[in-house]
């Protein structure tokens, strides 16, 4: 096994144009959301367009500390060197957190979302709003056993991604193997608990937007679109880290393994977008094929883009080997994902939100720039932190030299 003389304190910059342009996004999103204040009528569209992005923004940042958490446990040697950039993502996730709960909270609070389950007198025998199967979900759906479940679920995927994280710094500062040893007992729980909890934390989020359907693939649906896209941003940012002169220890190789992860998963969210669309069309049965209908009737086009965007794209494109080794086109496809998930959650999120002013424009696009924006600025600051390389990751010279 070769050694490479890389310069194992190289620490990123944010400075420049990345940092501007982040501002200037999160400039255009607040205009976008303060435009969507600015009129009765569109509350709920920017409500809706706010839970989208928070929900993005927090399952990308949780996915991060899962990618953190996979690799430990795997005792993976190829991601060793690469392991600061899901790092910055779970560090970011505290904030994300405090985003998507004041978006709930606040939509719980004025009515604009989970109107499905609580508007007022649905649970109310003697109330003209009296819906009975919304009343036998009650013991579940009310909003201080909701909003407890959020902040439990979201408050311990913070803890064990800034715990992670901190093990990391340790294992820089001291050496040796106790910090990595600890991050592998604690990824295991993290790993045994993110695994009970994410499909519950899908259905409260997502699922309960249109509280009469129920589909137990959903939070495997939610899981694979928020896996997938959380590798796509980790293979982005390395992407254009190395296009800036950093990360010089990335190879190819390491491309690779992302690209078959990325291929992998796609295929998987395919197979359980099926499963769920099949069995409910087979069935045919009512209350169930409603969903599919409202995605049929007025959003035929964004229904038809969600499997373009994210089965065929990333099938067709990273099947060839080659392509999963080359940067531009790996970075193509990484962009092309990431907005094909924002499609699958607007297709997830919109029909059960916003019924009477459905539309597509400044508010949609404004607030997903804003989101990015901030995303991209909270995450490269925390990864301006501390070097980009963990110096004493015990398997970092297996990753310096891998080669497939």
């Amino acid at each position: 096994m070769g050694t490479h003389n890389y310069n194992l304190t190289e620490q990123f910059e944010f400075t420049g144009k990345a940092k501007t342009l982040s501002f200037v996004a999160i400039a255009v999103g607040v205009l976008a959301i303060g435009y969507g204040f600015t009129a009765k009528e569109l509350h709920e569209r920017t409500f809706a367009n706010l839970l989208l992005m928070a929900y993005y923004f927090a399952c990308v940042c949780m996915s991060g500390a899962f990618f953190l958490a996979v690799q430990f446990v795997a005792q993976a040697g190829w991601s060793a060197s690469i392991l600061r950039v899901p790092q910055a993502m779970a560090k970011t996730l505290p904030i994300a957190v405090v985003i998507l709960i004041a978006v709930m909270a606040a939509g719980l609070y004025t009515h604009n979302l989970y109107h499905h389950w609580n508007a007022p007198g649905l649970t109310d025998i003697n109330s003209p709003n009296y819906d009975k199967l919304i009343d036998g979900k009650s013991a579940f759906l009310n909003v201080p056993f909701f909003m407890a479940r959020q902040v439990i679920f979201l408050g311990v995927y913070c803890i064990f991604a800034v715990l992670l994280a901190k093990l990391s710094t340790n294992e820089d500062l001291t050496g040796g193997l106790n910090s990595y040893r600890k991050s592998f007992k604690y990824s295991c729980i993290f790993l045994v608990i993110y695994g009970f909890t994410t499909p519950i934390f899908a259905f409260d989020t997502i699922m309960s937007l249109e509280a009469h359907w129920f589909s137990t693939m959903f939070g495997w649906y939610n899981f694979a679109a928020m896996w997938v896209s959380s590798l796509a941003t980790i293979a982005i940012i390395i992407i254009l880290l190395r296009k800036a002169g950093y990360m010089s220890w990335v190879n190819n190789s390491h491309l690779h393994n992302l690209g078959q992860f990325i291929f992998g998963f796609s295929i998987f969210w395919t197979y359980v977008w099926f499963a769920q669309f099949m069995l409910i069309y087979y069935a045919n049965m009512p209350e169930e094929t409603v969903y599919f209908y409202k995605r049929f009737d007025h959003y035929e086009f964004w229904f038809y883009l969600n499997l373009i965007l994210n089965f065929l794209a990333p099938v067709l494109l990273l099947m060839d080997r080659d392509n999963k080794r080359q940067e531009n086109i790996m970075l193509t496809v990484c962009i092309i994902v990431l907005c094909g998930h924002w499609v699958d959650y607007y297709q997830m999120i919109m029909p059960g939100t916003v019924e009477e002013h459905h539309a597509f424009g400044f508010i949609e696009i404004g607030t997903a720039v804003g989101f990015v924006g901030l995303f991209t600025f909270t995450v490269l600051r925390a990864l301006s932190k501390q070097p980009l390389i963990a110096k004493n990751h015990p398997f970092l010279q297996e990753s310096l030299n891998h080669h497939l």
